[in-house]
């Protein structure tokens, strides 16, 4: 708990003035509103509701439309860093990476959950100091790390906020008449914003006039307590120590109306230390249902490894049907974020399925060193009642413009007696069948007729990488875009036997510390009689994979976030063993075990590569696309994925 500043003679002053710009110019923020025009009741905010039918608008005061009843969805946020780190394969060798880490979430990410929190858990300070290397299963201060909220949250400068806290106290360190260091005695409780630090002037002073000079400083805080005095001015003429007053958390928020003080300020230590060398393969996994509002925030921290490099960083939704080309990540018409600067996303939800998101900065160079990750949008379906078919229910979003898909007889009001007006093409077309299935379960799309109900859903990304290309990217060399070969292939960032190992997987990093690199398992398990859905996306750059199932055909749903139904409303999925897939392709496939004697509980099946140069690690053992399919002998913990 103490810091240190260098004392140097004046000639070097203009280089003290250089080298703390970077510092200065740093402009991380973070944004999660409680509220919107789309969503104004910020009480509603934090939970999915019922589908009943469409949000009625009419024209607000300000000319735009503004939701007067039934207003459906929530507001959901989300934090990423853009940097580096390591990853470790199932054959010990350890991989360099430029990648996304996670900045919010951090418990759930650490659980192979998706980051995407709602408001009142992203916009909650973590309430204890945050390591290089979190999420750590276990906060220093004891207990289990469950905490999501917002990386570096502090409260806005103007209202700083009061817990009730305790001032914090330091002892200054006097060497050659300067203020040489500053040691924090206590650091105190309740600060949430930035505070002040007085010392003492020089008295009695070894000099005179000039000579005699009262240093200053600036206060560190993290989590509610003071951590450092940075000495800004060292001062002139000590010669005993003088008194150091750290002013005390000042009045305004209480904890129970904390949340009104967080309005998007950081302290950018937290962001830095936790970002730094934070990398994930995959990156965070994102996940949100049709009607919400998305906003996410990726902080540039840049690259301890490589720090030659001023990488700008963009996040890319791949296949997404975003409103706006702003945000759509292709620096061409969107805007690319410099090392120390934050930008937030914003996004729509109007379209059911499974896409993925990467680093659109030199796509084959970031996107081979792992820049790459997968977002999945649950569909309205999933909140229709379970006291309504699912049939009212697709009829119901004919009135939404946004999910329109009409054609003569469909039952939709109002009806359409011919061929005019109808919808040419249609993403998300009515069943040509009408059935009595009703709602309370979870799907892949709004099918209207249950055809893609599941039980557990596992989001899986392929991915493969030259690791000659990585070495090379980490040591200051020109990299061989042309000679790029994968030799290393991957599910969900890991290879066999370690895509059966649960829990998160860590790298011990350059920093010397423990990172969760590899968060995502991908041991695929199935209640007794159930269903399981695999959200499968490929973003590899180079190959293109192929996954075979063995013992449980694979029933294909969805291809590239849309239902396999043609416009007349027939449905086209089909049932396989194998799947291919090439770079920037999804598919969402159900592994049906619902017949307990064809698949009987306690079972073991496989999902595997049929090209055997992918079941290694470019050597004869460890590795490759592999992975184990378990059928429980009861139900399963939807949360954890575990049997019981």
């Amino acid at each position: 708990m103490s810091s240190r500043t260098l004392h140097t003679i004046l000639s070097l002053s203009a280089l003290i003035i250089v080298a703390a710009l970077p510092a200065a110019s740093q402009s991380f923020r973070v944004q999660c509103p409680t509220s919107t025009i789309t969503h104004p009741t910020a009480a509603n905010n934090n939970s999915e509701h019922p589908y009943t039918g469409p949000t009625t608008f009419k024209a607000g005061t300000g000319g735009y439309l503004a939701p007067t009843a039934n207003v459906n969805g929530a507001i959901k946020c989300q934090q990423i860093s853009g940097g580096d780190g390591y990853s470790t394969m199932a054959d010990g060798t350890q991989t360099f990476m430029f990648s996304f880490g996670p900045l919010s979430g951090l418990a759930d990410i650490s659980n192979g959950l998706p980051g995407t929190e709602f408001p009142a858990a992203f916009n909650t300070p973590a309430g204890f100091t945050l390591q290089p290397g979190d999420p750590a299963t276990t906060i220093d201060s004891g207990g289990a790390f469950t905490w999501n909220g917002a990386v570096g949250l502090v409260g806005d400068p103007a209202l700083v906020a009061n817990t009730g806290g305790t001032t914090a106290t330091a002892v200054a360190v006097v060497a050659g008449g300067i203020i040489d260091d500053v040691t924090i005695s206590n650091p105190g409780t309740g600060y949430y914003g930035p505070t002040t630090v007085t010392f003492g002037p020089p008295t009695p002073c070894a000099g005179t006039g000039a000579a005699c000079q009262t240093a200053a400083g600036e206060v560190t805080i993290a989590g509610g307590v003071v951590t450092g005095v940075d000495i800004t001015f060292a001062g002139e003429g000590y010669i005993n120590a003088p008194a150091v007053t750290i002013s005390a958390p000042t009045t305004g928020c209480t904890n129970s109306t904390l949340a009104a003080c967080i309005d998007g300020h950081v302290d950018p230590r937290e962001i830095m230390d936790v970002g730094v060398m934070n990398g994930n393969i995959p990156a965070p996994l994102m996940a949100f249902d049709e009607d919400d509002e998305f906003f996410l925030t990726l902080s540039n921290v840049g690259m301890i490894m490589r720090p030659d490099l001023f990488e700008q960083h963009t996040v890319h939704f791949h296949g997404y049907p975003n409103a706006s080309s702003f945000y759509d990540g292709v620096p061409d018409a969107s805007v690319a974020i410099n090392i120390g600067g934050s930008f937030t996303y914003y996004y729509l939800a109007p379209d059911a399925g499974t896409y993925f998101w990467h680093c659109h900065i030199t796509p084959p160079e970031h996107l081979q060193m792992g820049m790459v990750g997968q977002i999945y949008v649950r569909p309205r379906q999933n909140r229709v009642p379970s006291t309504m078919t699912l049939n009212a229910g697709l009829l119901a979003q004919q009135a939404d413009l946004r999910t329109a898909c009409r054609r003569a007889g469909d039952g939709a009001s109002p009806t359409l007696s011919s061929q005019t007006g109808i919808d040419i093409l249609c993403s998300n077309p009515m069943p040509a069948v009408a059935t009595t299935a009703t709602g309370g379960g979870t799907y892949v799309y709004n099918d209207g007729d249950g055809s893609t109900a599941y039980d557990v859903e596992y989001p899986i990304q392929i991915h493969g990488f030259d690791p000659n290309f990585h070495f090379v990217g980490m040591t200051f060399n020109p990299e061989g875009f042309a000679d790029m070969k994968d030799k290393y292939f991957l599910l969900n960032g890991r290879s066999y036997p370690d895509t059966v190992a649960t829990g998160p997987q860590e790298t011990i990093s350059s920093d010397g510390k423990h990172h969760y690199s590899q968060p995502l398992p991908t041991v695929i398990n199935i209640p007794a009689g159930g269903r399981a859905l695999l959200r499968l996306s490929d973003l590899d750059v180079q190959e293109f994979q192929t996954l075979a199932s063995l013992g449980i055909r694979m029933h294909e749903v969805g291809y590239n976030a849309k239902l396999l139904r043609d416009q007349a409303g027939n449905n086209l999925d089909f049932y396989t063993n194998s799947i291919t897939l090439g770079g920037g392709e999804s598919l969402d496939v159900i592994l049906d075990a619902s017949n307990q004697t064809l698949y009987p509980p306690g079972s073991i099946y496989y999902l595997y590569t049929s090209n055997l140069d992918h079941l290694s690690n470019d050597a004869e053992n460890f590795g490759g696309l592999m992975t184990e399919v378990h059928v429980c002998t009861g139900s399963i913990n939807v949360q954890t994925k575990a049997c019981n």
